[in-house]
Parts: structure tokens; C-alpha cells; sequence
């Protein structure tokens, strides 16, 4: 069939291989379905959950092959993996050694969407969700056509589908991940960001390099680029994207021409206006940004940048901040008791976003640990030193942490807790935290590290926090 020919049409009769029965692999099996493509899933887990969602693609007319997933069935000329697969998989390598072509889910969503449809992408270590639902809800404010996709509840490829009218959204806000990334080869957004980079996912790239690379591929040819000017590899990599793009910065202080910032308590934009060297316009304030701490009014900024770039009107940027409800266990104030706070930032699984959490306040007895994978936390205690009350450790490496604290906060009291059945731990944490606590601290869970060693996530360790917190007495 002739290259010319569009790519949705060249599925049809295709042999395709979707790698992967995870998050990804169902809705990626049933758009190349819809597309006409011969489908085969591989996974290498044969478990009873496994079986019953290989069951129901069989029935849609894909064939499924579970245990061993090695080399790509016979016939293969495209693999369409999902993102967590390692590229040094056996099946990907034996895909590559034999010259098929390998892609991902946001790849295969970029080529089947409609020529009229924008994306705008948002990347980064710490923030993505956040920023991609203000961005939602200000174009949405804007009267504009989008939807959220991504780790944000709909997969990027099911807007690969038309809806029950045939009709697509105009425009998606794209968040994406370095995994993603990395499998994407053709991607072009309207424009994109990288919010920031910290040690993240070392082991599946290969190095701090390769990761920021990585997420690097978002600044694509033709694409405008967004830049947190305060953090050294956001600049960096928007830098060595297309320099015939403009370059938009954003930061926490006055902004230059051509960038987002903040002046006194206003959110002003002197980038996408008529005169950038004599004129600026006001987006929201600082009240408007919920919670109003310095990591969150960057993703404001963020997100405002990206929906300027299409035009919204200042006054949507304002209206979609004020519709915005942050995700639960961001940063999320759950109550006052004696005069402290009490904030649930179960989310801040990495030393890089508890920093910025831990940053946010003044005083704080900090409740941390769990599995840091590998993570140094150094650098992060030496930061917070200064601000601690006191600290709570839970989880499988808080011996690490407490090294740390030793080291460069000696005089910061330390709860050590070996509890490890996440219900009676939790009760233990805040009991212990209280009583570290002066009225007008904040006993903060912002871990560093993940949960998977006390709780099935980081979403179920943040509802036990929050449910013993609920608990006191008032």
C-alpha cells in the first residue's frame, strides 16, 4: 500500500502486537480493532485478573497470548507497547533486531487523531496533574472543546476514537510521561512544557541524562515552548528544542517580556500579549491558586502559558482556576486542631516534590519514609532542616531519613515507628506528630518515598492519614 495513503487506513489488515495487559493495552487492542488491524496482545502474566480481561478481548476479536512474551508473534510488522515495558525487554529488542517498528500509545493516539485536533503536553518529575487540570478547566472556561488525557482518568488513546456523534475534541490536554515520551517518534504539540526534573525512574532510562532526554521530546519541531525558568533542566531543555518556536518562561518573580510571573499577589502574563515590552496583562491573583503554595502557582503558570498559546482570554484563565478542585493527597489541607495543621501530601512520593511541599510552610513536623528506591535524600533533609519541628518515620527505608536527620538536623526530635500494618501506624503517626506539634506548625505527610511497602498506594496511605486526622479532638 502506498506510503501516501493515511496512516488509519494502513491498519486495516495489519498485523499489529500490543505488548503489555496493563493500563494502556485493552483500550490500545480495541482502537487498532476498530482500525480494521489483526491484533494480538502478549503479556507475560498469566493471573486470574489477567485471564478475565484477555477473556473479553477474545471475545472483541483480538488474540491474546499470556505467559511467555519474548519475541513478537509470527507476522508481526508493527508493536505497540505500553509505556511501563523496559526497552530492554526481550520482546522489544527482538522487535527492533528484526527491523518492526516500535511505538507507544501516545505515538499510536498522535497518528490517528484528526488533523484539526491541538494537543498540548505537559511533562515533568513532579506536577503534571495538576497542571493538566487547571489547563482543562481553563480552556474549558474559554469555551474551548477539551478534555484532560493522560494519568488523569482517560487514556490518550480513547481520544483516538470519535465519540457516539463522530466527533472529536478540539483540543486535549496531554499529560505525559517519560516512558511515553521515549516511544514517540513523530509527536508534534501545539505546545508543551517540562514543569521540572529531579531523579526519577533512573533504572528504566538509564541515567539522570537519558531520563531529562527523555522528557526533552516534548519541545518537538513546530512546537511553542514553555519553560520553568527556575529550574535548570525545564530552561535546558526548552533551549534545545526549535529555535524557530518562541520560548516562553515562567517563574515565582516579576516577569521579563516573554514570560509568566508573578507581581505583588498577581499572576501577569507579558508573553502573549500585543506589546510584551510595554504591556502586560492580569490573569488571576494569588487567592485564585488553591492551595496558594509556590510549587502550586508554578503549575498556574504553567497551565496559563499553555492555554494563552491558543488564545484564551485572561479572564478564562482566572474563571479555570477558580473551577479547578485540586486531586486528592496533593498537598490537601484536612483540618486545624489546636491550632495545627494538618496537611495530607501522601503524593509527594520523591525527594524533589517533598521539597517543594516542605517548602510551602514554616514550621513543620514532618511524616516521612517508605520505599525511596534508591532515592538520596540528603540534599532534601539539608533544605528542610531549618523549618523542622520535629519528624515522624514510617515505612521499610526510614532508617535512611533518619541518617539524614542526624547528619544535617541533630537537634530536630525524631519518631521512629516499626509499625508496619499501615491502619495502626498511621494512628501511631499522627498521635506522635501531635504531640511534637506547637500551634502554628503543620504536621505535613509528604513521605519522599513510596507506599508500596505499608499500603496498596499512595492514595491509601493519604486516606489514613487523613481518616486518623478526621479522628482528633477538635
Amino acid at each position: 500500500m502506498s506510503e501516501t495513503t493515511s496512516f488509519p487506513t494502513r491498519l486495516s489488515g495489519r498485523a499489529v502486537c500490543v505488548a503489555g495487559l496493563g493500563v494502556s493495552g485493552p483500550p490500545v487492542a480495541r482502537v487498532l480493532l476498530a482500525h480494521g488491524a489483526r491484533v494480538t496482545v502478549v503479556d507475560g502474566r498469566d493471573d486470574d485478573a489477567t485471564r478475565r480481561v484477555a477473556a473479553d478481548l477474545r471475545v472483541e476479536g483480538a488474540e491474546v497470548e499470556l505467559g511467555a512474551a519474548d519475541v513478537p508473534p509470527p507476522g508481526t510488522d508493527l508493536v505497540v507497547t505500553s509505556p511501563g515495558w523496559r526497552p530492554d525487554s526481550p520482546l522489544l529488542v527482538a522487535a527492533a533486531e528484526a527491523g518492526i517498528e516500535v511505538i507507544g500509545d501516545v505515538e499510536l493516539a498522535w497518528r490517528l487523531k484528526p488533523a484539526d485536533q491541538i494537543w498540548l503536553a505537559v511533562t515533568g518529575t513532579n506536577g503534571k496533574t495538576t497542571t493538566v487540570r487547571m489547563l482543562e478547566a481553563m480552556l474549558r472556561a474559554g469555551g474551548r472543546d477539551a478534555i484532560a488525557v493522560g494519568n488523569v482518568g482517560t487514556p490518550v488513546i480513547e481520544a483516538a476514537l470519535p465519540d457516539e456523534k463522530g466527533a472529536y475534541p478540539g483540543i486535549l490536554a496531554v499529560e505525559l510521561s517519560s516512558f511515553q515520551l521515549h516511544w514517540s517518534s513523530s509527536l508534534r504539540p501545539h505546545a508543551a512544557v517540562v514543569l521540572n526534573v529531579a531523579p526519577d525512574h533512573l533504572d528504566w532510562h538509564g541515567g539522570l541524562e537519558p531520563y531529562a532526554e527523555a522528557k526533552g521530546r516534548i519541545h518537538a519541531p513546530g512546537t511553542i515552548r514553555v519553560a520553568n525558568t527556575a529550574d535548570e533542566w525545564s530552561l535546558r531543555l526548552a533551549q534545545a528544542g526549535d529555535a524557530t518556536t518562541p520560548l516562553i518562561g515562567f517563574a515565582l518573580d516579576t516577569p521579563r517580556p516573554g514570560e509568566l510571573g508573578v507581581v505583588e499577589d498577581l499572576l501577569v502574563d507579558r508573553a502573549f500579549v500585543d506589546d510584551p515590552l510595554h504591556s502586560a496583562e492580569e490573569l488571576a491573583t494569588l487567592g485564585d491558586v488553591v492551595p496558594a503554595v509556590p510549587h502550586n502557582v508554578a503549575n498556574a503558570l504553567a497551565a496559563a502559558a499553555l492555554a494563552r498559546s491558543v488564545g484564551v482570554a485572561p479572564g478564562a484563565v482566572r474563571a479555570g482556576l477558580a473551577a479547578f478542585a485540586p486531586e486528592p493527597h496533593r498537598i490537601a489541607h484536612v483540618a486545624t486542631v489546636g491550632g495545627v495543621d494538618y496537611v495530607d501530601d501522601s503524593k509527594a512520593t520523591n525527594p524533589h516534590a517533598a521539597a517543594a511541599s516542605l517548602a510551602s510552610y514554616a514550621s513543620v513536623v514532618w511524616v516521612a519514609g517508605g520505599l525511596l528506591k534508591g532515592a538520596d535524600v540528603d540534599a532534601l533533609v539539608r533544605s528542610a532542616a531549618p523549618r523542622l519541628r520535629g519528624a515522624v518515620l514510617i515505612g521499610q527505608d526510614r532508617a535512611r531519613l533518619r541518617a539524614a536527620l542526624e547528619t544535617h538536623a541533630p537537634d530536630v526530635p525524631v519518631v521512629d515507628i516499626a509499625d508496619t500494618d499501615g491502619r495502626s501506624a498511621m494512628a501511631e503517626v499522627v498521635k506522635s506528630a501531635s504531640e511534637l506539634a506547637r500551634e502554628g506548625d503543620t504536621v505535613l505527610l509528604a513521605p519522599a518515598a513510596a507506599s508500596m511497602d505499608m499500603y496498596t498506594d499512595y492514595n491509601a496511605r493519604g486516606d489514613a492519614f487523613t481518616e486518623v486526622v478526621q479522628g482528633l479532638d477538635v
